[in-house]
């Protein structure tokens, strides 16, 4: 990721976090600078930035320096691709908001165009505050401002409750996204819903036929949908408990649970995509209480489960687009295209999960878009991410000049 990124750090207890971000960010291949307010200086120091970064850390008495070639947060402001602040302080979004600029970082901010991420951090009393609200929601509403709301927990003063600084890891993601996506919001008003995860068929209350699907590509298209503006539902057959913020969860197990999440959404969304890995068959006769090894014979009775993509094909009105992926291995292609036709899809994924770096449980992907027009899209391994924006841009190069 040849990328330049500016951090900007402001006076907060969750300073400390940043140095995962910048670390992160430097292993993946960003060019990444820090700066640090003087009221950040107290948590975290510019040497601390700077072995990170491999880069120095400005603070405001550089800024004040004479300067030898054009100014210094000129040079900054045109340098970034993007520029993010963690922690965002009341005081700092204040001054975002009614466009002071007292300082290195809020001047940079000013003789920038590039897109700016902003994560808060503050008790909850100061996050609920009626001016702080009033000010988060104005900052949002300008184009290039883009935020990622405090999560509930345990803060530093002891208090339960809204204002601890988004994970670095959620904060990364979103990076990544306005990277790819220059900040732009191509799918604000859609209502976006996805299946995502492997269902399981239970046979007793231990056993299940099941899947090796983790629901990391269902994720990643949940994540780049939201931070494109879409309103996202994602139901998902997950092991572990994941937590989008900005993103309806709706947790199910089975495929039958899961068909009727996906019906009960479908009707009111614009686009949708299957991602699941749905069983095909599940135990015959379900046992509320664990069978005796012995009497589980040679043989298990199987019966169908409910083809979801395929109601969802017939359910599907004109203003709607229906994605569906096929896993696959061999050859890819006519399989996938035979399941787009037959379930009435407008577009299918080809994923071949006999491939190294894709499919089930990996950090990468690689796959063959596919629709009824007859537009096919190779994309090589990458981030699942990456592959998640492709496929939204795909996507949109019909579904926005015939929807």
């Amino acid at each position: 990721m040849d990328r330049k990124v500016l951090i900007g750090i402001c006076g907060g207890i969750a300073a400390y976090k940043v140095c995962e971000i910048v670390s992160t960010l430097v292993k993946s291949g960003a060019e990444t600078r820090a700066i640090l307010t003087d009221a950040a200086q107290q948590f975290i120091t510019p040497l601390t930035l700077s072995t990170l970064s491999r880069y120095p850390a400005y603070t405001d008495k550089d800024f004040w320096q004479p300067s030898h070639g054009r100014p210094l947060h000129i040079q900054l402001g045109e340098w970034a691709e993007i520029i993010v602040i963690a922690p965002l302080t009341a005081n700092t979004l204040a001054k975002l908001t009614y466009g002071f600029a007292d300082n290195l970082l809020t001047n940079i901010i000013l003789a920038s165009s590039c897109p700016i991420l902003l994560a808060p951090a503050m008790n909850t009393d100061m996050w609920e505050q009626t001016a702080v609200q009033r000010n988060w929601q104005q900052i949002l509403a300008e184009k290039r401002f883009h935020g990622i709301s405090p999560s509930t927990g345990i803060l530093a003063c002891d208090r339960i409750g809204k204002g601890r600084m988004a994970e670095p890891k959620e904060i990364i993601t979103k990076i990544k996204s306005l990277l790819y996506t220059a900040g732009k919001k191509d799918l604000v008003g859609k209502k976006i819903l996805i299946s995502a995860g492997g269902t399981r068929e239970h046979l007793d209350p231990v056993r299940f036929i099941g899947n090796p699907s983790t629901g990391k590509m269902g994720i990643a298209l949940a994540q780049a949908a939201l931070h494109r503006g879409a309103n996202v539902t994602l139901v998902h057959s997950i092991v572990g408990k994941i937590l989008l913020s900005g993103v309806k969860m709706i947790e199910v197990v089975s495929a039958a649970q899961m068909q009727q999440a996906m019906l009960a959404h479908f009707a009111q969304s614009d686009i949708v995509i299957m991602n699941a890995a749905v069983a095909d068959v599940k135990p015959a006769k379900y046992n509320g209480e664990k069978l005796a090894k012995r009497s589980l014979g040679n043989s298990l009775p199987l019966k169908p489960v409910p083809d979801i993509v395929a109601e969802l094909g017939k359910l599907k009105q004109s203003h709607q687009y229906l994605i569906g992926f096929a896993a696959q291995t061999g050859d890819i292609v006519p399989p996938a295209l035979e399941k787009l036709w037959v379930k009435n899809l407008d577009a299918i994924v080809a994923n071949p999960i006999d491939q190294k770096g894709a499919g089930f449980g990996s950090n990468t992907n690689q796959g063959i878009f596919l629709d009824v027009e007859g537009r096919q899209l190779d994309i090589p391994s990458c981030s699942k991410l990456e592959m998640a924006h492709y496929l939204w841009d795909f996507v949109l190069e019909r579904y926005g000049a015939n929807y």
